[in-house]
């Protein structure tokens, strides 16, 4: 037997080289684990996922049909508009607060008569003011982040081309204006059910809203009569109401 395996400080030293083998072993394998492990996932972050994976949709559709340099060539024309307008006088506040006292006043008011406005409408040959489509374009720029720059629709929102609704009544498109609308809908033979709707947009004025609604009934293969301010100023009472059901529009 070799007597130096009984050597005390042979031992000692012995023990603490395996004590700090393991130590560097521990710590190399911590090392490694740190930048290799997954990203934990909690309850939030799943639930994230699919908001994320419809921003990413939607930012991929942007991308692709709405350039830097046609969102910097519109950006002062939208501005200037947003800048000149006015708020207009109402008898029904536009914000209404969901469950309170006016929002089920609202909610019971009876339905307007449309008769009037439909009735109203000009034949779809009449000549169109191009400065009323003009004006049109500029401020279908916020509706296209939903309905895409060609009205093709996305992953929030469905097609304005080829639409049996855009085409169809005037009245449903200014009320959807006003009020929004929420709930399944078919459009050109497809059924489509967004989560969340579409809000109103209320706060435009009677021309800017005549002026994006006759741009749309007469873009994307789309062609129909011209939308008045006349007739948008005659469903105002509609702002405040809760959003529209599918069914409670005409059939186009």
């Amino acid at each position: 037997m070799d007597p130096s395996r009984d050597n005390p400080l042979i031992r000692f030293t012995t023990f603490w080289w395996g004590i700090g083998t393991f130590l560097i072993f521990a710590v190399l394998l911590a090392v490694i684990w740190l930048f290799v492990r997954p990203e934990p996932t909690s309850l939030e972050d799943a639930a994230a996922q699919p908001r994320y994976a419809t921003k990413a949709k939607i930012d991929a559709a942007q991308a692709a049909n709405l350039s830097p340099e046609s969102i910097e060539a519109a950006a002062a024309t939208v501005a200037k508009q947003l800048a000149d307008s006015k708020p207009i006088a109402v008898s029904i506040p536009a914000q209404v607060v969901p469950g309170s006292d006016t929002a089920k006043k609202l909610a019971a008011a009876p339905a307007v008569d449309t008769k009037a406005v439909d009735a109203a409408t000009a034949g779809s040959d009449a000549p169109i003011d191009p400065a009323v489509m003009a004006s049109g374009k500029a401020s279908y720029l916020v509706c296209s982040a939903c309905h895409g720059q060609n009205g093709e629709g996305g992953p929030i929102a469905p097609p304005l081309a080829d639409s049996e609704w855009v085409t169809g009544p005037v009245s449903n498109l200014i009320r959807i204006q006003l009020r929004g609308l929420k709930g399944p809908i078919k459009v050109a033979g497809k059924d489509y059910n967004f989560a969340v709707g579409m809000a109103a947009l209320s706060y435009q004025n009677d021309e800017q809203i005549a002026g994006v609604l006759t741009y749309v009934r007469n873009s994307f293969g789309n062609k129909a009569s011209a939308v008045t301010a006349a007739q948008v100023a005659a469903l105002r009472s509609e702002v405040g109401k809760p959003q529209l059901l599918a069914e409670e529009l005409i059939k186009p």
